[in-house]
């Protein structure tokens, strides 16, 4: 075989098995990050609110103590940073993305998100260390126009329906959107035909900005998690983060 036949086919095996994990509300598991952080998985998420003057992590609106994002993120992940120096990790390659949904209003909550990044600058910017963990902004997001406001500490979550200039797609970090907008599949079978072409285009269009796709409320089974990764969906989106790294590589 050709080296011009080849080339392609190790690119297209490489890219079909870079499966990319995202731990669904990390938070409310036993062993919030710890359980994700040894599964390496690619993206952790946690839910935040204003609570006082601190970001606190809980699902729905705290009416008591919650813990707080330094807490159970911020400060194990730069006790790593102290541990192995420029990485999160003993493995080489390995960072991930830490993504934030925040509840309350941006406006709010993102510069005192972004004062405790700059207390922990050598864990959290990727400008100056391609390891250091990436903070995305998902849920309730600032203005499109004002993203550019922000500084590279943060990216945003982005969504299909939104539509961004040159400048300002460099700020996105993937996009996201509502499986159930697209199908009722229930993870049994085979994603229906006509189910199945509706998410092929969204992922076109994402892959076409060069962006990964993520997809909430999906059927999280192997079953679909397989069948999702081979109609392209980048970012698996799941509950259950060691049984499906165990699946998916």
């Amino acid at each position: 075989m050709s080296l011009r036949v080849l080339l392609p086919l190790l690119l297209t095996a490489s890219v079909a098995t870079a499966q990319k994990i995202h731990a669904h509300n990390d938070y409310a598991q036993p062993k919030p990050f710890v359980a994700a952080y040894e599964q390496r998985a690619d993206f952790i998420e946690a839910d935040i609110w204003l609570q006082g003057d601190k970001l606190v992590v809980s699902h729905e609106k705290p009416a008591g103590n919650a813990p707080t994002l330094d807490s159970l993120y911020i400060k194990p992940i730069s006790k790593l940073f102290n541990q192995y120096k420029t990485k999160v990790s003993p493995d080489r390659d390995y960072t991930f993305g830490l993504v934030v949904d925040v509840k309350d209003s941006p406006a709010d909550i993102l510069p005192k998100l972004i004062a405790l990044l700059q207390e922990n600058l050598a864990s959290f910017n990727r400008t100056a260390n391609t390891k250091a963990i990436q903070v995305i902004v998902s849920g309730n997001r600032p203005k499109i126009e004002n993203y550019l406001d922000y500084p590279l500490l943060i990216q945003f979550d982005g969504r299909p329906s939104e539509v961004y200039d040159e400048e300002t797609l460099q700020r996105v970090a993937m996009i996201s959107d509502n499986f159930r907008l697209y199908s009722r599949w229930d993870g049994m079978g085979d994603i229906p035909d006509a189910d199945r072409e509706k998410l092929k285009r969204v992922i076109k269009r994402a892959h076409s900005d060069n962006k990964p796709i993520r997809f909430w409320a999906i059927p999280d089974t192997p079953n679909a998690w397989k069948q999702l990764k081979k109609l392209g969906i980048d970012i698996i989106n799941t509950d259950k983060v060691a049984e499906a790294v165990q699946a998916m590589r």
